[in-house]
């Protein structure tokens, strides 16, 4: 069967001369759904990437040989778009000498290099990184062509326009209109273009900042969960108030730092939004300090509620931000000082706005420089900004409008050139307070499955024996695995009435644990802890099971656990 030039484009190449290393890569990779297949020698590599591929795999033995003269003859002749990715398996043992190899991987150019023995996830990952790159070469080949066209399209509207004016001078005034009128949309076009190169840049940019937030975020959630593990024990179990007290105030602090990196997991798009009932009143207490602190003395900021309002639908952490945001956007728009007022009201969706009823009105409104239409027209893009460079990557305000709509409504923007700017928020309302967060902290409550045997794999030792000691607490019997390995070993050792696993661990992460024990124990309840996740991979495995976001406290633990054992409990009878 044939393939068509895009199959061919991102055709994977792998050259492991020695045992049945191409082989296995081979089938890992056509399992995670990449095509192409083993080559024998670099000159069947050439020959094959002269039809076409996005990547190649290449094991550090094969570069000793010296027909990779071949291949770097072949680089030398690469487009001026193109810089062909190269995955390099590397080895501490015999390699290459370092200066051999780095003059070999020099010449290569760009390398992806990979530490054998490695996992099969690694192995996807930096396949799927390689092709990536290789994609947006192919983009900025297309619009190589695209400019190449234009310019020759250029050319021959000026040939036209010489032929003319020789033989028609009645029309040289025409013929120069529409000329002018052509270069002006190329003018544009190449204006556009470069704008897309850089929002491009910027969001690999972004992408690198948004993975570099997440890994902090997971360390520092299972930090927090140590804490408020440990906290939470001391209020349950001790009788000092003294100590209680204590506690209280350490395990208050261990929740602000949980909503901190709940905002730096949503900047890493690792965090879904939670919809709960919000109550206006104290959304507006928990962001009122550190948007006056944001503003600065020189603008006066002040909240205002409808009585008629009291809950809306909304994540807390998300308002908190998409409100910071907004302040930040009005403090700049208003460099010498003024008013912010932020409105909570009960308003009839506007017709074609969203579907017709009431919905919470959240007004965020300065009397700033304000905006023209077509820049109004556009602040909601991403990466769309008025700011000098530097000053501002464009992305706050269309977080805001993804979170308005995400929670079931939208945003919008009204504003007038040297008047001011209102942003809306509309939010569905809500008169149940049953989802809205308790202000004295909940208590663990009883726990029915008591004596119930439940195995923690946590590869973080200090978490794995605060959730340990937080279950024997609340009277189950609890073992443990340092990983996802050691775990399914101890769940078919002895099978568990319930396993609680971290999600992100070496070797075998969370999800993938979960899947395997789906498979050889149905029925099985599981709880995936977690303070990152990729959320796709949970979804594929998680099924009726739970998803237990870290850092939580002891009654979150508890409440969940008996939920799990529950479950089973009614499957049972």
């Amino acid at each position: 069967m044939s393939l068509d030039n895009g199959a061919l484009d991102e055709r994977i190449l792998i050259l492991a001369p020695h045992g049945r290393d191409a082989e296995v890569i081979h089938q890992v990779l056509a399992r995670n759904g990449f095509g192409g297949g083993a080559v024998a020698s670099f000159d069947a590599m050439v020959t094959e990437l002269l039809i076409g591929a996005g990547a190649c795999v290449i094991a550090e033995e094969a570069l000793q040989d010296s027909s990779v003269n071949q291949l770097l003859a072949w680089l030398r002749t690469q487009e001026p778009w193109s810089d062909f990715p190269f995955v390099i398996l590397i080895s501490k043992r015999n390699g290459l000498t370092p200066q051999a190899a780095r003059s070999t991987f020099d010449q290569l150019g760009n390398i992806i290099l990979l530490e054998r023995p490695l996992n099969a996830e690694t192995l996807r990952s930096a396949a799927a990184s390689a092709l990536r790159g290789r994609q947006r070469q192919y983009e900025a080949r297309k619009i190589l062509a695209e400019r190449m066209r234009a310019a020759e399209s250029l050319r021959d509207s000026r040939a036209q326009l010489l032929q003319l004016n020789e033989t028609l001078e009645s029309r040289i005034e025409e013929r120069t209109r529409a000329l002018a009128q052509a270069n002006d949309r190329l003018m544009n076009e190449v204006i556009e273009r470069e704008r897309v190169q850089l929002a491009m840049v910027q969001l690999q940019k972004m992408e690198a900042v948004g993975r570099l937030t997440g890994g902090i975020a997971h360390d520092f959630n299972n930090l927090l969960n140590v804490i408020q593990g440990s906290m939470d024990l001391i209020l349950y179990l001790s009788k000092d108030e003294n100590a209680k007290r204590k506690a209280e105030v350490a395990r208050r602090a261990c929740e602000r730092g949980g909503k901190l990196t709940s905002q730096l997991l949503a900047f890493s798009r690792n965090q879904r939004l939670n919809l709960r009932a919000t109550e206006l009143h104290t959304l507006f207490d928990g962001v009122r300090e550190l948007m006056a602190t944001s503003l600065g003395s020189a603008i006066a900021l002040s909240f205002e509620i409808d009585q008629q309002v009291r809950y809306v639908m909304a994540d807390v952490n998300q308002m908190e931000m998409a409100l910071l945001n907004l302040a930040i956007n009005a403090r700049d728009a208003m460099p010498t000082g003024g008013k912010l007022v932020v409105r909570a009201s009960r308003a009839a969706a506007p017709e074609g706005l969203l579907a017709s009823g009431m919905y919470c009105l959240i007004a965020v409104t300065d009397d700033g420089q304000g905006m023209d239409p077509a820049v109004a027209a556009k602040v909601f893009e991403p990466f769309f900004t008025t700011k000098a460079i530097g000053k501002g990557t464009g992305l706050g305000l269309s977080q805001v409008y993804g979170m308005a709509q995400q929670s079931g409504g939208t945003a919008r923007v009204i504003s007038k050139a040297g008047v001011g700017t209102t942003i809306e928020i509309w939010l569905r309302l809500t008169g149940d307070a049953m989802d809205a967060e308790d202000a004295e902290p909940a208590q663990p409550p009883p726990s029915p499955g008591a004596g119930a045997r439940i195995l923690v794999v946590e590869d973080d030792s200090s978490v794995r024996l605060s959730m340990v000691e937080s279950l024997e607490a609340l009277g189950y019997c609890v073992s443990q695995a340092q990983d996802g390995q050691a775990g399914l070993h101890e769940l078919r050792r002895d099978q568990p009435s319930l396993m609680i696993t971290d999600y992100l661990m070496p070797g075998m992460t969370g999800a993938e644990l979960v899947a395997i024990a789906n498979r050889e124990f149905p029925g099985l309840p599981m709880i995936i802890a977690t303070g990152y996740a990729d959320m796709e991979a949970i979804d594929r495995v998680i099924g009726s099971n739970t998803v237990l976001r870290k850092p939580f406290q002891l009654a979150d633990l508890a409440a969940t656990v008996t939920q799990a054992l529950g479950r089973q409990a009614g499957m049972v009878s």
